[in-house]
């Protein structure tokens, strides 16, 4: 029978305990939300939609076509001037989803011959990107510069490691100045993945790469998601202007795939001229994430000190994950739960994001109720 090897899957799916569900939610949720990655509680932001609603009206719903033949509106350029700006950079390019984004830099930037060396807490796009790239992937120790340091020693051709700047299970930051250090010891170039660091590290939210004094510099590029700390959706890559162009030549998932609608790419613009007028908004998402991480520790859980604004926080088990999540969500707190294969350590864990809007009240209600239904 075609594809009754789905059965077995699923049936092996239900005895680990892990199924995925799809839930979908209303417009007005009565939940406290500590699952999302609005980091800056921009996602429902007065501006930030008519940001949405002004660019549907002016360019229609959609982007109507690929980048390179209808796709590009002057409202695109507009946001890359604007992201390249806010981070660093000398340009910016555009995408219709972060993933998209990570796709299009691994793989035009690993062409046949190079080296790409992964760490191995990176995001799962950043690993497809590895398997698409035409280079080889050597996977090295998580946050290990050394690591690095001996991967790119093996080899004599053109080599780039990629990372995430700040990991999206535990939330810790990569060591990003002594991976720069390693890769120009060999003349390596450095992909970092700013999804969970752009609006949140750095001076105004500039990122962590920003932070880190690697903004502009010629041997690296960032990306960047615009679905979290500016509440909209779509990616964007920064970097030198000639790996832009060279992008834009060779990207499949740029090529190949229809722009960016003018909504997300409205509102996304929108909430990046809110974070530049309102900066401590940063500040505020990362008061929040060390208040969680105090608070439940004190509690004697097992949470991981955040680097950005994800707080993590171990399970027992996979069963004990979804039970615990579910206790949280009929006590009226929404909580991210990862588990098996979705973590690279086999270890369970509620995820909490920590938004810049989050008042005393509910933090203490979130508190409250995750400590109440421990397992």
């Amino acid at each position: 029978m075609a594809f009754g090897w789905i059965d077995e899957q699923a049936r092996a799916r239900r005895g680990a305990g892990l199924v995925r569900v799809l839930r979908p939610r209303p417009a007005d949720s009565p939940l406290l939300d500590l699952a999302s990655n609005d980091y800056l509680g921009l996602a429902r932001h007065p501006e930030v939609a008519e940001g949405a609603v002004r660019a549907a009206r002016a360019w229609g719903a959609g982007a109507t076509g690929s980048r390179l033949v209808t796709g590009t509106t002057e409202l695109h350029a507009e946001l890359e001037r604007e992201l390249a700006a806010h981070c660093g950079f000398e340009a910016a390019l555009v995408f219709s989803s972060g993933y998209a984004a990570n796709l299009a830099a691994v793989t035009a930037l690993a062409p046949h011959g190079s080296l790409v060396v992964s760490d191995a807490g990176n995001h799962a796009s950043l690993i497809d990107g590895c398997r698409l790239a035409r280079g080889t992937t050597q996977v090295v120790a998580h946050a290990d510069p050394d690591a690095v340091r001996k991967a790119l020693g093996t080899h004599d051709g053109p080599a780039v490691t990629v990372s995430d700047t700040v990991f999206s299970v535990d939330g810790d930051a990569a060591p990003l100045a002594a991976l720069a250090e390693a890769c120009r010891e060999h003349g390596a170039g450095l992909v970092l993945d700013d999804a969970h660091g752009l609006g949140v590290l750095g001076d105004g939210g500039r990122g962590a790469p920003h932070a880190a004094g690697l903004a502009g510099a010629d041997d690296v590029v960032v990306t960047v998601t615009l679905s979290k700390s500016l509440g909209s959706q779509g990616g964007a890559v920064l970097g030198p202007a000639r790996v832009i162009e060279h992008l834009v030549n060779a990207a499949r998932t740029f090529i190949f795939d229809t722009g960016l609608a003018p909504a997300a790419t409205g509102a996304a613009l929108a909430a990046l001229t809110l974070l530049r007028h309102e900066p401590e908004r940063a500040a505020r998402a990362r008061a929040v994430a060390a208040e969680l991480h105090a608070r439940l520790t004190a509690l004697g859980l097992s949470a991981v000190r955040p680097d950005a604004a994800v707080v993590s926080v171990r399970a027992p088990s996979p069963e004990g994950a979804v039970r615990w999540a579910a206790d949280c969500r009929a006590a009226g707190l929404s909580v991210g739960c990862f588990r098996p294969p979705s973590v690279p350590d086999g270890i369970s864990r509620l995820r909490l994001t920590a938004r810049a809007d989050l008042s005393g009240e509910q933090i203490e209600r979130a508190v409250r109720v995750i400590g109440e239904t421990r397992p």
